[in-house]
């Protein structure tokens, strides 16, 4: 293990435990907020102005996470098993996590996730990636992964979401060249 990744985390994983209240925040954040976050991303698909809209905008999503962290990070998982912060270091975390540690799925789910509204709506994705930041560094901060594990899994969901943004270029093309041009508020 880096020095560098072990010192990261013992000064986030440092701060727990000295005050209820950030306690509870941050086991708000790492548990509760990603629900918060889906939700709100529902919402979005919701009022989406149309229906095809709605499906790009939830397929694209869907597509992006289901790589991300259904392939490539349990793909990773499979084949190789990094020990999580509180079975390396011996201590009880704040919330519960069971598997392996490296790469982190939150960061991965919800970094492509960003990554996905961001295409769609550039003020809207500036705060889904602050709310993925906020679930990760909390994932450090209650003792369940090492900052590697969630830099990794941001590289991998967007990386991830890119990868599938590029791939459905000729569809997007396609699915919006009929009706008005591709929905595109990046510029808001």
């Amino acid at each position: 293990m880096s020095f560098l990744n072990q010192s990261l985390f013992q000064f986030i994983y440092g701060l727990s435990r000295r005050n209820f209240f950030l306690d509870g925040f941050a086991v708000f954040c790492a548990q509760d907020l990603p629900y918060f976050l889906v939700l709100i991303f529902f919402v979005m698909v919701f009022y989406e102005k149309s229906r095809r809209g709605k499906w790009y905008l939830f397929c694209e999503a869907a597509l992006a996470i289901i790589l991300s962290r259904g392939l490539i990070t349990e793909g990773i998982h499979f084949f190789y098993h990094y020990p999580r912060p509180f079975d390396v270091l011996g201590f009880t975390p704040l919330i519960n996590a069971a598997g392996p540690s490296f790469p982190s799925g939150h960061a991965a789910w919800f970094f492509a996730l960003a990554t996905v509204v961001f295409f769609r709506n550039r003020k809207q994705g500036l705060w889904f990636f602050i709310g993925a930041l906020v679930i990760v560094i909390a994932r450090i901060y209650v003792g369940v992964h090492w900052p590697f594990d969630v830099a990794a899994g941001a590289v991998i969901g967007i990386c991830s979401a890119l990868f599938i943004h590029w791939l459905l270029r000729d569809s997007r093309r396609k699915l919006f060249s009929d009706a008005i041009a591709v929905p595109d508020h990046s510029q808001e």
